[in-house]
């Protein structure tokens, strides 16, 4: 069994935390397009949530990944996407291979404090010209004694105003290019980083997004994560965490919205009835509830394959696939039931629909998890031919 009762005291602290200290602000959070990361890091810091399966010598509570699985899920209730989604990139996706790869003192420096939630991490792999694509980046890190020089850009970066430092996918050397990368802890405040502009979206209004530009940030060679070539592959690594956590934190905020669309047609009354009372409504609710628990078992099978030690690429990058679908699939059912209060800001509903959208683009399109899933079964054209 995935969870067992020492996950149920974590997750009372979690669920009570998010209540007083996370949904009373969201409404403000999202007004503002920006929630105070450093502040509400701590906080999680304090409390070891930032740390749940990272190592004990710098922080963290040594966990299995169960642990962090549950987190993400519980992230879920809270009113946007935005601030899980800021705070899975601290715990899922920028720090990842710094604990897994990096130097003990590399770890002491960045991992530590990120755990503490004495530091705000981002990850720095996506570029105007290469977001799916990752092997097609552009940003350079060339050698230059003990340290490297970076130029370059990233797009997309959550997180990316208020971060301390970004765990930097570039360019060492100009190999084949799954082996000519490199993982790079750089420190935001480094002379010639810049923060382009805090990006306007569709969704996810609480979390900052940033452009970045490089324009000859010297950093030192024992910022690297692990060995020199090897970035394309730890990102890949990093990316089944992220895309699992992703279909996790999916889980209970279709919950949410499928419980709120009960409530509300259930009081909204048209031509002399509820409008939940229509066959169509109902019944439509009850598919949307079904495909959310066939996800949730999809998550959990994959979570203990990663528990067991087990490749989980195919069915993280399948999760990750079923989870993009239904964020379009359930906020858009819903929204159609809620009328024209659906169309309105002011409703949770308009907001998961705006939010949910990103799931089938970011840590990958659904495209590419298709692209995968075939190249795994050998259907890919040319696969399997003579």
């Amino acid at each position: 069994m995935l969870f067992t009762a020492d996950h149920d005291e974590p997750r009372r602290v979690l669920q009570k935390f998010i209540a007083s200290e996370i949904n009373p602000h969201v409404d403000e959070w999202e007004k503002a397009q920006i929630f105070p990361a450093h502040e509400l890091f701590k906080k999680l810091g304090d409390l070891g949530f930032l740390g749940l399966n990272k190592p004990i010598d710098y922080g963290g509570q040594g966990l299995d990944y169960s642990y962090a699985l549950m987190m993400a899920e519980e992230l879920g209730t809270i009113r946007c996407g935005g601030v899980p989604m800021a705070i899975g990139v601290q715990t899922d996706m920028a720090t990842p291979a710094l604990a897994r790869f990096g130097s003990d003192e590399l770890r002491r420096e960045f991992l530590a404090p990120a755990i503490a939630g004495d530091m705000v991490a981002c990850i720095g792999v996506s570029e105007p010209g290469a977001g799916s694509d990752v092997a097609a980046i552009k940003t350079s890190a060339v050698s230059d004694g003990d340290d490297y020089l970076i130029n370059g850009g990233k797009m997309w970066i959550t997180n990316g105003t208020q971060a301390d430092w970004i765990c930097l996918l570039a360019n060492t050397g100009d190999g084949a290019k799954h082996r000519n990368k490199s993982l790079i802890v750089v420190p935001m405040k480094s002379k010639g980083v810049t923060v382009a502009r805090k990006l306007d979206k569709l969704g996810m209004h609480s979390s900052d997004t940033a452009q970045i530009f490089f324009d000859e940030v010297r950093v030192p060679k024992r910022n690297r994560i692990g060995e020199e070539g090897m970035g394309f592959t730890y990102q890949m690594l990093q990316f089944q965490e992220e895309r699992l956590w992703g279909a996790a934190a999916c889980l209970k905020a279709h919950d949410l919205t499928i419980a709120d669309t009960i409530d509300y047609t259930r009081n909204r009354k048209a031509f002399g009835h509820s409008i939940l009372d229509n066959q169509t409504v109902h019944f439509r609710l009850a598919e949307l509830q079904t495909e959310v628990e066939a996800l949730r078992a999809l998550v959990y099978r994959a979570a203990e394959a990663m528990l067991a030690g087990e490749d989980v690429t195919k069915l993280a990058t399948m999760a990750k696939l079923k989870a993009g679908r239904l964020g379009r699939e359930i906020p858009d059912a819903c929204l159609q039931f809620w009328g024209g209060m659906g169309f309105m800001n002011e409703t949770a509903v308009s907001r998961a629909y705006r939010d949910a959208r990103l799931t089938s683009i970011g840590g990958g399109a659904d495209e590419v998890m298709l692209g995968v899933l075939c190249k795994m079964m050998g259907t890919l054209p040319g696969m399997g031919q003579t």
